[in-house]
This record gives structure tokens, sequence and C-alpha cells, in this order.
């Protein structure tokens, strides 16, 4: 039987800050506008965590599947499947399981705020998280993986960025506001630095395996071009909210520390390439993390 610590390696417990970030954004935008329900925020904070979980574990399988991690020239930990540690069969049977469990956590989430809400919103939430799960599943898993056709980045873009902090600021508030809009924008910049990060790690592995990635097409040097704009872009994002919605303290931007740490990885990248890359992974996602603390109580003070 497989033992607990090959399951908690095969859930890569550092991309669960990436996870949390968008609840806590979400919750602190909604927060700034004096709504802020604590069940919502439990339950959206297991859901989110649940759906990585599951990306993980999805993305684990679809990688072996795929011959991805047989090359011998992946940079990053060893994946579970790969390595024996887990079976296939007990793999598929964890993805079923954390699917199932996000399905009904999300059900359960929207239907706590059912009341709120005009039912077309209902609809679309529970359309919503089924899309959130149907992308976890379909990143590496099946033959149109999109994480294999170069829209990985989108992806991360997409459902760790808007659709998380603004689906959480709704779910609070039961109302469409423009306040998230950059804020969103600004994590989901920082999820694609976290899976371009990753791709720039295994680069050469990617290229062996035909994984077409952004970084694989972009090559390593323009990849990191391409970091920097998204870390410039992420700075930009989170700016022009205190800019626009609060006042002028100097307290309230308090954030902008975590930019300085983000230039401070920027740099450290240009000067990395292949394993040596690996860390910058982790602390992308932890200062993904820090930023959408601080911001979330500077916003609020």
């Amino acid at each position: 039987m497989t033992n607990g610590k090959s399951w908690i390696q095969a859930f890569r417990p550092r991309t669960l800050f990436l996870a949390v970030s968008g609840v806590v954004l979400g919750s602190g935008l909604a927060m700034a506008k004096g709504a802020f329900d604590i069940p919502t925020f439990f339950l959206a904070l297991i859901l989110a965590v649940s759906i990585q979980i599951l990306s993980n574990l999805a993305n684990d399988l679809g990688d072996f599947i795929k011959g991805t991690d047989a090359t011998g020239n992946r940079q990053g930990p060893a994946r579970a499947v790969q390595s024996g540690n887990i079976s296939t069969k007990e793999m598929r049977n964890a993805i079923i399981a954390f699917a199932v469990l996000s399905a009904v956590v999300g059900f359960v989430l929207v239907m706590n705020v059912a009341k709120f809400i005009e039912w077309i919103a209902v609809v679309v939430m529970l359309g919503v998280g089924a899309l959130c799960i149907l992308a976890a599943l379909f990143y590496t898993i099946g033959k149109h993986a999109y994480g294999y056709k170069g829209w990985g980045d989108f992806f991360a873009f997409l459902f760790f960025g808007p659709v998380a902090v603004i689906g959480t600021y709704f779910l609070h508030t039961h109302s469409v506001d423009f306040p998230p809009v950059f804020p969103s924008i600004g994590l989901g910049f920082i999820s694609a630095m976290i899976l371009n990060v990753n791709n720039m790690r295994d680069i050469e592995n990617d290229k062996q395996s035909g994984k077409i990635t952004l970084a694989a097409k972009l090559g390593l040097e323009n990849a990191k071009r391409y970091h920097s704009i998204l870390t410039f872009g992420v700075f930009a994002c989170f700016l022009n909210y205190g800019l626009t919605y609060t006042s002028a303290e100097w307290y309230r931007y308090g954030y902008v520390i975590v930019f300085l740490w983000q230039i401070k990885i920027l740099i450290d990248i240009y000067h990395r390439e292949g394993h040596a890359l690996d860390p910058c992974l982790r602390l992308t996602s932890m200062s993904g993390f820090v930023l959408s603390v601080l911001f979330s109580i500077c916003i609020n003070l």
C-alpha cells in the first residue's frame, strides 16, 4: 500500500499557495466593499485546494501516460507514478475522489449563496465550477490536452486569476463589480509566471518529449523576457487598484514590499537555467500568496 509521504509529495504542497491566494484576494476585495461571509471563505478555500490537488494528480498521471517524464531529463522533483511510488490505478482512483470532492464542495458553496442571487447566476457559477474541474483534469490528460499545445499559460492565468478572484468576490458580495478586475489580472499574471518557471526549468525535457509549452516555443531567453513583462504587469495591476479605489495614506501601499522580492526572484531567474530554476517556482508561488495577504490587509486598513 502506498505510504502517506508519497501522496503528500504527489499533492505538491508548494503549489497550494497559489490556490489559496485567489480565495484570499477575492475575499479581501469583498471585505473592502463591506461584504465577507465566513462559511463562503472556508468552502471556497477547500474547493480551491481540492481542485489544485486534482490538477496536480491529473498532471502526474497525464505526463506519465504520454511519456514526458521518461526521457531522464526532467529537472523537477520526481513524479509519483513515474517513480513507481503510486500505481496508475491508485492515481486514477485518487483523481476520481478529488473530482467528486471538488464537485460536491462546489455545489455546496454555490447553494450556500443561492438564496441571495438570481437563478441564472446559480447556473453560471455551477457551470464555472464544472469548467474549473475539467480544466484541472485535461491539462495533460487526453489526446487534446491543452498543456501540450501551448495553452497552459493562458488557462493558468484565467482560472487562477480572474475566475478564482472574481468568483470568490461574487460569492461574498453577490454582485459583479469592476474593482476586483485588475487585482485578479495581477494574480493571473503570477499564475502564468509560476507555470513559466516550471516550463523554463523543463524546457529541454519538454522539447525532447514533444510537449509544446509557451517557453519551448519562445526559447529560454525570450521566455525570461516574457517573465519580465508578467512581473511588471503584476505591479501595474495591483497599483492600479490602489490608486483608483483607496486613499493616499502610505500604509495602504505596504504590499509593494513584495514587489522588491519579486524583482529579486526575476534577477535570479535571469542568472539560472535547468534545475537551478526549481527554487524560483516555490518562491514565486509564495510571493503571490504573501502579496494577496498583504494587499488584502492594506486595502482594509
